[in-house]
């Protein structure tokens, strides 16, 4: 290429990146500084939620063999899945043992999209618990992270809640035997118990307002609570600057260390 096709480039490139569309997409250069990596992060709506800088050891698969990312990702196939099966499920107890049948035989790719709901439910289960035992193992429940780590724990219990909500949905012999045999525990509890079992049944035995407490809950509400609890437990990681390891210096430890430098340098002279 010629020097005169290469500064003709040149200027048109110059012209593109310095234009208003170009700007408005691209509000900051290209990430080769400390600061620009900073402001590139801070203005991107996917990549916000990811801290600037992370340790080298936190990076490695090994350390955390990627157990929040997969329930995430499992996370977003339940709520795919799920979606395409609200199309077909109806929640009532005369006919939502049969619409379960019909995905296999009159629904295309029905079958093979209630089984990767299936399936998926029970790998979330399987990935949060290793996450939670991970976290423990490399003590990234302590400060800065304490609050991280309750939401954490609230998110586990909400995995466990999601799981126990759509057994019952096929309304077949064992989801039915499981949450009376479940439901009847809550009855054991100390002062409420009759209350918290009546609460959860929506009745005194498994039945129609049960099925729909549950679908309700396991449709609507406990993934709503999911999604919240994510957003604000990817956000903590970011603040406490990563997975796990030293926390980063806050801005009043970065004054009181550039005031004291020059100090320490004048005693040096």
């Amino acid at each position: 290429m010629s020097t005169s096709s290469r500064g003709i480039l040149d200027t048109i490139g110059a012209k593109v990146v310095e234009s208003q569309l170009w700007r408005s997409i691209f509000r900051h250069g290209y990430p080769d500084t400390p600061l620009n990596q900073s402001l590139v992060m801070m203005g991107n709506v996917f990549l916000h939620l990811h801290p600037v800088k992370v340790s080298r050891q936190a990076m490695k698969i090994t350390y955390s063999w990627c157990m929040g990312g997969i329930s995430f990702f499992l996370f977003i196939i339940l709520t795919v899945t799920g979606v395409f099966l609200m199309f077909y499920y109806i929640p009532a107890t005369a006919i939502a043992y049969d619409n379960i049948q019909q995905l296999y035989s009159l629904v295309t790719f029905g079958g093979l999209v209630r089984n990767m709901h299936r399936w998926a439910a029970h790998l979330m289960v399987i990935s949060v618990t290793l996450h939670m035992i991970r976290v423990f193992y490399h003590g990234a429940y302590k400060p800065p992270r304490e609050f991280n780590w309750v939401i954490g724990v609230a998110l586990f219990l909400t995995t466990l809640l999601l799981s126990f909500t759509g057994y019952l949905l096929p309304w077949d012999q064992i989801g039915y035997w499981a949450i009376t045999v479940g439901s009847n525990m809550a009855s054991y509890t100390p002062l409420i118990g009759d209350l918290a079992h009546t609460t959860l049944l929506g009745a005194k035995e498994v039945s129609q307002p049960t099925l729909i407490r549950f679908y309700v809950l396991h449709v609507i509400g406990l993934p709503l609570v999911g999604a919240l609890l994510m957003a604000v437990h990817f956000w903590r990681i970011r603040k406490d600057g990563g997975e796990a390891g030293p926390p980063p210096p806050s801005r009043r430890e970065l004054e009181m260390a550039s005031a004291q430098e020059p100090v320490q340098q004048g005693s040096l002279r």
